[in-house]
């Protein structure tokens, strides 16, 4: 099954795509309903439009939280080269799936254009798939995650390099500089769609970025570090995931531009322009794009306030005997 969503009379619908048409589900339908028991969700008759993922399509399910891995080794490599002038991957990387939370409000669909963001000189975008919560579970073993899989999705996280560069170097982020947008689309796919394509818990899908029409880069899925199954697991350890939360996959090899410069020790290919068109290509699930236009402008905050820093009192209270010194 795939899921597609267009806007209609100004109103987000969903519906199931098949080919060049999409069925309309009807306006109160719950999308993780529908692909948890497998009913259309849709009245006899239900209204049929055209679908075409070359033109713009919105979100295709509604998104609840947004979690982004890095689970693949070469980006990983690369992209540190570009950061720290060496490609050593730290052993944390190997022990644990790290990932960052994003902005779900920023989510946006195959077609919308993609603003500049306020202050940023270096955009980059990253190929990604994303695996979406369709039923809630806390804290599920690798075994149990998979039983609360909706379906999979292509991710395109947007990235200001520049800011994400001086953000990042305060020990938190990324923020703003992956704040602007994250798409979403064209579709979302089922387990049951890609089953062909699985290959010892890992699915072997074709990955491509272009900008322009010119192929930048691309990867197999397979090589992930870690399964979905696994990065489920670790996202519910001591929490709960819920239906629309989504977990990004994480770039590709040769998914970013980020990457390839710190390969080539260069910033080329050079950073998105206003006028390029990213598109994207993932097996299986479908194609993305985006054209870049102009932002907003960047209202200035002033810096901090510096303030005189001293050593906290560390006396006070009587000493403890339960305490040796």
């Amino acid at each position: 099954m795939k899921i597609g969503s267009l806007l209609v009379d100004g109103v987000r619908r969903y519906g199931l795509v098949d080919g060049d048409r999409i069925d309309l589900l009807a306006e109160s339908a719950d999308v993780f309903e529908v692909l948890a028991t497998a009913d259309p969700g849709h009245e006899s008759g239900a209204r049929r439009l055209p679908w075409d993922e070359t033109g713009s399509v919105a979100v295709p399910f509604p998104v609840a939280s947004i979690r982004d891995f890095i689970t693949f080794e070469q980006h990983t490599a690369g992209s540190l080269r570009a950061v720290t002038g060496t490609g050593e991957v730290p052993d944390a990387w190997y022990e644990a799936p790290a990932f960052y939370f994003t902005n779900p409000y920023a989510a946006i669909g195959s077609g919308t254009p993609v603003p500049i963001p306020p202050g940023c000189a270096v955009l980059d975008f990253e190929l990604e798939v994303a695996v979406v919560i369709g039923a809630a579970g806390f804290n599920l073993s690798v075994e149990e995650a998979f039983d609360h899989v909706a379906g999979f999705t292509i991710l395109n996280d947007w990235s200001a390099r520049d800011l994400q560069s001086r953000e990042m170097r305060v020990g938190l982020g990324p923020a703003k500089g992956k704040d602007t947008a994250t798409t979403l689309g064209p579709v979302l796919v089922t387990p049951d769609e890609l089953v062909d394509y699985k290959r010892d818990g890992r699915y072997d899908l074709a990955m491509e970025v272009f900008v322009n029409d010119i192929r930048i880069g691309g990867d197999t899925l397979a090589n992930m570090a870690w399964t979905f199954a696994e990065l489920i697991a670790y996202a519910s350890r001591g929490t709960w995931v819920r239906p629309g939360d989504v977990l990004g996959s994480g770039t590709c090899g040769g998914g970013c531009l980020a990457e390839l410069w710190g390969w080539r020790g260069e910033l080329q290919p050079p950073p998105l322009r206003i006028g390029d068109t990213v598109t994207m290509t993932v097996e299986g699930i479908g194609t993305i794009h985006n054209t870049v236009i102009a932002g907003p402008p960047a209202h200035p905050v002033p810096p901090a306030v510096r303030r005189p820093t001293s050593a906290p009192n560390l006396g006070g209270g009587e000493p403890r005997e339960d305490l040796e010194p």
